[in-house]
C-alpha cells in the first residue's frame, strides 16, 4: 500500500475533497440524515492512493464550545469519507489517527468530539471513542438545538465527558 498524506487549509482544499463527498454522500444518504447545516474544516487530513485517487478525507474543526456551562476547547471530526473502491484497506484508520496526533499537537484541546451513524459506532469504539450520554447543542437555521440527529462520540484528551450537555456554539461538524 503506498499513499500519501497530507494536511492541508479546509477552504482551500475543498476542491480536492469535493469529488470524493459526491461519491459517498449521495442524494439518498443526505436525504436519509435529513436537512442539516454543517460547518466547514478548518483542516483537512486526504489520502492520496499511488495513482493520486482521493481515497479518504477527515475533516478537523476547532472551537469553544461549553461542556455543562464551562467553557471547553472542543477538536472536532467531520465528514469521514472513503472512496467506494478504497474500503476495508485501513485508510480511514490512518487518516483519523493522523487528525487525533493533530489536536495532540494543539494541547489546549479539552477532548474531540465527532457524530456518527450507529453502524459507524464500533469503528469509533475500537480507537478509543465513547459514546457521549447527554445531550448535543448545536445550532441551526439561527436558533440552538438539540441534535439527535446521529451520535455523539468523544475522544478523551484533557478532559472525559460522558454525560451532561456539550454545547458546540455554532454549527455541527
Amino acid at each position: 500500500m503506498s499513499i500519501e498524506i497530507d494536511i492541508l487549509n479546509g477552504d482551500a482544499s475543498w476542491s480536492k475533497v469535493k469529488p470524493l463527498f459526491g461519491l459517498v454522500w449521495t442524494p439518498e444518504e443526505l436525504a436519509r440524515i435529513g436537512n442539516v447545516r454543517w460547518a466547514n474544516a478548518d483542516l483537512r487530513v486526504i489520502l492520496d492512493d499511488a495513482d493520486g485517487t482521493t481515497a479518504c478525507h477527515v475533516g478537523i474543526y476547532f472551537r469553544d464550545g461549553l461542556w455543562n456551562g464551562r467553557k471547553v476547547r472542543l477538536g472536532g471530526i467531520g465528514g469521514v469519507s472513503t472512496h467506494p473502491n478504497y474500503r476495508k484497506k485501513g485508510y480511514a484508520g490512518i487518516a483519523l489517527g493522523a487528525a487525533i496526533q493533530t489536536f495532540r499537537h494543539h494541547e489546549a484541546t479539552d477532548f474531540i468530539l465527532l457524530v456518527c451513524e450507529d453502524h459507524n459506532i464500533p469503528f469509533y469504539a475500537n480507537r478509543g471513542w465513547h459514546l457521549f450520554n447527554g445531550k448535543l447543542i448545536v445550532e441551526q437555521q439561527g436558533e440552538r438545538v438539540e441534535f439527535d440527529v446521529m451520535k455523539p462520540m468523544v475522544f478523551d484528551l484533557a478532559l472525559r465527558p460522558r454525560e451532561g450537555t456539550i454545547d458546540l456554539c455554532g454549527l455541527p461538524w
